[in-house]
């Protein structure tokens, strides 16, 4: 009787030594803490993996980027840039980077070529993508067609980020319209935080609010409060009489550190 209860008291004993190590090893990996790439919808997440505290947003609150128009605008003979017009309606949102097509096609909607590229898109509002240089021998494009070629990665980016890095636009003029044309600008850094690369397109209207040319223009760097002066050129006169002249400031928001 003794040698039986004996054995009862170590079987016992094994068998809470096994389940002891089995919780120790088991317990954490169905207690893990939510991450934002566990594959699940949990923590403060509003979708698998995005929205809540996750940087990535969830797709499905996103709304998409309206393209309003894209057009070519001759350079030189043989020669034309593009230029594609989009708004993004979401004002906490952005893409770091996302791969893009422009086509071209002539009068008679024959396809004359193709170009790629990559770019960012920044949060709340209108802005441009400009592609320069683009060679089509003795085509004419007359119709230009946009497209995003992958499905967008959407960041969440902070409404104080947001507000902060504004960089404004003065003292816009335009010389020798009928000649060689000239366009000088002075824009200014109202923030305290650096702004790397850049760049500034700019597009010309007419009195119907026709985009009769475009162009582009690059500063490496963007101090805090600093004041630049910026200049755009083109080889021939324009077709129309310019009306209005709009220039849009394009940074990568992910590039500046408020730090």
């Amino acid at each position: 009787m003794w040698a039986l209860k004996r054995q009862i008291l170590y079987i016992a004993i094994i068998v809470a030594f096994f389940l002891a190590l089995g919780f120790l090893l088991f317990y954490p990996q169905f207690n893990k803490a939510p991450t934002c790439t566990d594959g699940k919808q949990n923590g403060t997440e509003t979708g698998i993996d995005c929205g809540g505290s996750c940087a990535r947003a969830c797709t499905s609150q996103v709304n998409q980027i309206s393209i309003l128009w894209s057009r070519a605008f001759r350079v030189v003979p043989g020669r034309y840039n593009a230029v594609a017009y989009l708004e993004n309606h979401n004002s906490n949102t952005a893409i770091e980077k996302i791969s893009y097509r422009f086509r071209f096609a002539d009068k008679d909607n024959i396809y004359i070529g193709k170009r790629d590229g990559e770019t960012f898109i920044p949060p709340q509002g209108r802005f441009a993508i400009f592609e320069p240089a683009i060679d089509v021998g003795n085509s004419i494009p007359v119709y230009t067609t946009f497209e995003f070629t992958e499905t967008p990665n959407w960041i969440q980016v902070s409404q104080k980020k947001v507000d902060q890095l504004k960089v404004f636009v003065s003292n816009i003029k335009l010389q020798n319209e009928s000649t060689e044309p000239k366009l000088s600008a002075v824009v200014t850094n109202n923030s305290l935080f650096k702004i790397p690369e850049i760049s500034f397109v700019v597009i010309l209207y007419d009195a119907l609010g026709n985009a009769i040319s475009a162009s582009h223009t690059y500063l490496p760097v963007l101090a805090g409060n600093e004041i630049a002066d910026i200049n755009f050129t083109w080889r021939e006169p324009f077709t129309k009489p310019v009306v209005v002249k709009e220039i849009i400031p394009m940074f990568d928001i992910f590039s500046v550190n408020l730090k």
